[in-house]
C-alpha cells in the first residue's frame, strides 16, 4: 500500500536529515522526496515584515505566504499518484497546511531546541556566505516568533516527534519498520 510520509519541524531542526536517514533506510523501495524549501516564493512575493522587536523589515521565510502552495500541492498530487511506493513531503509548514496534512499517513515533526537549533542555523548559512550578525539578526528578531506562531503548534498533530537533538537511528528503524508494514500490506 503507498504511503505518504510527511517531516516537519523548525528552521535546523534536522528535517532534511532525518528524511535522508529515512530514505537510505528504505533501501530498494521506491520513494518519491518533495522538500518544500523549492517551493519558496520569489523573494519579491514573499511577504516583507516588520519585526516587533526593532521595526526592522524582513523577508519572511517563515510563514505559510512565502510557500508556492499551489506548484507544491500540484506536485505532491503528482507524485502521489506516480508509481511510487512511499512519498515523502518535508519541510517547515508540512503539518501546518491542510491540503497536505489529509494527503499523510504518517506525520513526523522533528523537534529540536531553539539554541540548537540557532547554532545550526549559524553554522550553515555561514556556508551561504551569510555573517553571524545577519543569521542571529533575522532568527532573533523575525525566525523564533514565527516559529512560535506557525510551526510549533503542529507538533501536536504529529504521530511521532523525533528528538532532533539525539541519536536518531532507533527511531529511523522504527518509522521504517512501520512504512515498510504498511507498504507489504
Amino acid at each position: 500500500m503507498k504511503t505518504v510520509v510527511g517531516i516537519a519541524g523548525g528552521t535546523a531542526s534536522g528535517k532534511s536529515t532525518f528524511t535522508d536517514l529515512l530514505v537510505d533506510a528504505l533501501g530498494d523501495v521506491k520513494i518519491g522526496v518533495i522538500h518544500m524549501d523549492s517551493y519558496f516564493k520569489r523573494e519579491s512575493e514573499r511577504p516583507h515584515v516588520a519585526s516587533h522587536l526593532n521595526g526592522k523589515v524582513y523577508v519572511d521565510d517563515n510563514c505559510p505566504d512565502t510557500i508556492d502552495w499551489q506548484g507544491f500541492h500540484r506536485d505532491l498530487d503528482g507524485m502521489i499518484a506516480e508509481d511510487n511506493d512511499v512519498i515523502i513531503a518535508e519541510g517547515l509548514l508540512v503539518l501546518w497546511d491542510e491540503h497536505t496534512r489529509d494527503c499523510l499517513d504518517l506525520k513526523i515533526f522533528v523537534d529540536c531546541r531553539s539554541d540548537e537549533r540557532l547554532a545550526r542555523r549559524i553554522k550553515r548559512n555561514a556556508q551561504w556566505g551569510q555573517s553571524f550578525e545577519q543569521v542571529t539578526d533575522v532568527f532573533l528578531n523575525m525566525v523564533r516568533f514565527r516559529h512560535d506562531q506557525y510551526v510549533e503548534p503542529t507538533k501536536w498533530i504529529a504521530d511521532v516527534i523525533v528528538n532532533g537533538s539525539g541519536d536518531k537511528s532507533l527511531v529511523c528503524d522504527m518509522v521504517k519498520d512501520a512504512i515498510l508494514k504498511r507498504v507489504n500490506q
